[in-house]
């Protein structure tokens, strides 16, 4: 392996981490990463973080609400799956149409085009007055979803110091679990207080939440001034076409191969646990909120944990490690033999924390795959169209399950995890790299 590059000592004015020196005086601490960012930094950190879990929120508002909605519309498992793929599918497209935009316009301005579309759209969900309509909405509440990581992901990666970009951005993807939770919070109580047939409509109109944002991040967030700077003086900025030339084809193939393989383990298990806890393991509403309170503690803690291991360990190493714990843990709970409902509580923990842990990764290494010029269009492209091949494996789930069972069915999502490891063989590490 190659020696990583020394990085560049910025003037104190320009620093992609917002005025923060990259030394040793921020290392101190749980959150000397934080201060490191910088005041810019860290306004920018809050603008994303909160885009990302709202980003969240809205897109668990359907699989929480999945078996209530089959009963309304009197829907099999296959047209039940086929709500979460055409979502991830559309998600490719908002995905790779917003990294050409945050490489265009700039980040900040893309992320707000983002968290307005998944909000107007999730909120129309709630209006659907059939199953084609619905189906509609949620693709394009896709569109806006898709975008959001890549761009806020980005926007932080430029604040970053190097030595802190792995936690700093596995901490924004911990923002996940926070609006997982809080849309497993508020089913949880509107389902406990409504009837089903309108408790489902009320949990899309709860999507309308994320406007709020939009108006914080107007106002107080900027893109980083010096990758903004390197960014402009490109002729490809913003273009598909120099993704694809010889010095990144490679990179893009294997890239999405890498995000193809991990996101179609993860909505495998994100999209059919909770059914699995219903239909199969007899779990009440709140019985299925407590349960999920575990696994998404162990998300939560799973995407902390894997932003420092990812920052020790290097970028491929920390991926290749949760890829089998992740497999692992998937064969483990859905082979709970019947009546352990304890032991099932128990592993949802590890579940929900290798499964996180794998992601935490993704945003400062995809980040640093690529030059600023396209960094946007590169990220937004390989994470969106690995989504969308990976938006397969919840279809072809929901196909399985009238014949396996939804926990037999849920076996599928460990091969997402060996494609990931297969496409690390063609990446280099990138642990260290400045983002000029």
């Amino acid at each position: 392996m190659s020696t990583p590059p020394t990085p560049r000592v910025l003037p104190t004015d320009t620093r992609p981490a917002g005025g923060a020196p990259d030394d040793d005086s921020h290392d101190g601490g749980a959150f000397g990463w934080l201060r490191a960012l910088g005041p810019r930094g860290r306004r920018a950190f809050g603008g994303a973080f909160g885009g990302y879990a709202l980003d969240s929120y809205d897109y668990f508002t359907l699989p929480l609400s999945m078996v209530a909605i089959a009963a309304y519309y009197g829907l099999d498992s296959g047209q039940t799956g086929l709500l979460t793929t055409v979502t991830l599918v559309v998600s490719a497209i908002g995905g790779a149409i917003a990294g050409v935009v945050a490489d265009r316009i700039g980040r900040v301005k893309a992320l707000m085009i983002t968290v307005v579309t998944y909000a107007v759209f999730t909120v129309a969900c709630g209006f659907a007055p059939n199953y084609e309509t619905l189906l509609v909405f949620r693709a394009l509440q896709g569109l806006g979803f898709g975008g959001e990581w890549a761009v806020g992901a980005i926007l932080v990666a430029e604040y970053a110091t190097v030595k802190n970009r792995g936690r700093t951005l596995g901490a924004i993807q911990s923002a996940w679990a926070v609006g997982w939770a809080l849309a497993v919070i508020v089913y949880t109580l509107v389902f406990q207080f409504l009837d089903e047939d309108i408790a489902w409509r009320v949990m899309f109109w709860t999507g309308a939440l994320p406007a709020l944002l939009v108006v914080y991040i107007r106002r107080n967030v900027h893109d980083a001034p010096e990758a903004a700077e390197e960014r402009e003086k490109s002729t490809d900025k913003g273009s598909f076409t120099a993704i694809f030339k010889p010095g990144l084809l490679r990179t893009t193939l294997f890239a999405v191969l890498l995000s193809t393989g991990v996101q179609g383990g993860y909505y495998t298990l994100a999209t059919w646990v909770p059914t699995y806890l219903k239909s199969e393991r007899g779990l009440t509403v709140v019985g299925t909120g407590g349960y999920l309170t575990f696994l998404i503690s162990g998300a939560f803690i799973g995407y902390l944990a894997g932003g420092y291991l990812t920052d020790i360990l290097g970028r491929k190493r920390n991926i290749t490690l949760f890829a089998f714990l992740s497999a692992a843990s998937i064969l483990a709970y859905t082979n709970i033999p019947d009546g352990a409902n304890g032991l099932l509580l128990v592993l949802g923990f590890p579940l929900g924390f290798c499964m996180s842990a794998i992601f935490s990764g993704f945003g400062s290494f995809l980040s640093e795959l690529y030059p600023a010029a396209v960094r946007g269009t590169g990220q937004g492209f390989t994470y969106n169209t690995g989504r969308a091949v990976g938006a397969v494996f919840p279809t072809m789930v929901g196909f399985l399950a009238d014949s396996w069972g939804v926990g037999g069915a849920l076996v599928f999502g460990a091969i997402g995890y060996a494609l990931a490891v297969l496409a690390l063989l063609g990446l280099p590490e990138t642990r260290g790299k400045e983002l000029l």
